[in-house]
């Protein structure tokens, strides 16, 4: 060791078995540097500390994080909830078209045809609120389905001024032969969960919404 050099130990607490994310430590003498490492691999910040007595650099690591509000911003694109939702939907959407992409139906054209088969009628605004569709969605969803014969139009019984959807013959049989694969494209998209995980997430996911 040169003239005046510090010494120098590194050490790495991996926050979980695929060590992808945890604390990394650098022993400087008396003091350490430490770092904290995303999932990414971007170092979010750093923070000196200085070990006092007996300590080790694993007690320090155990101390909590206080990211330094003039270093590095604290983001990380792949931990936030809005592109994890987004990812979780291109995963669900693709189990979607790999099961019933044969019968040229989009998930909100299905979810449109499920409603109604869960409602009877409905209007067309009340369909895309009950379907999770802004009005342009839903209103070249409907023109779709009406175009294929699965949904009509028809006059409302308690105001004749207004117009309701149903399904038509075809459409009740499309959507009852569909149920099943439906169901099961559900499973498969919640398959790496545990029963008490998908509960859990479902609670989360309602009260977000």
């Amino acid at each position: 060791m040169a003239s005046g050099q510090i010494p120098r130990q590194t050490y790495f607490y991996p926050n979980d078995k695929t060590t992808q994310s945890g604390m990394l430590i650098v022993l400087l003498g008396t003091g350490i540097e430490s770092k904290f490492f995303a999932p990414s691999g971007r170092c979010y910040g750093n923070q000196d500390r200085t070990l006092t007595g007996s300590e080790t650099a694993l007690d320090a690591y155990s101390r909590p994080f206080i990211p330094d509000p003039q270093g590095d911003s604290v983001f990380a694109l792949d931990d936030q909830i809005s592109l994890l939702l987004k990812r979780a939907h291109q995963r669900a959407s693709a189990i979607f078209q790999d099961r019933l992409g044969g019968y040229q139906l989009t998930p909100t054209q299905f979810f449109a045809l499920a409603r109604l088969h869960e409602m009877g009628q409905l209007s067309q605004n009340r369909l895309g609120r009950l379907s999770a569709m802004d009005p342009a969605t839903i209103q070249g969803v409907i023109h779709r389905l009406v175009d294929r014969k699965l949904i009509q139009r028809m006059p409302d019984p308690t105001d004749r001024r207004r117009m309701v959807l149903r399904l038509t013959n075809e459409g009740q049989e499309l959507v009852g032969s569909l149920l099943s694969d439906a169901a099961a494209i559900d499973e498969m998209a919640l398959e790496r969960l545990s029963p008490e995980e998908r509960k859990t997430l479902t609670t989360l996911l309602r009260k977000m919404i």
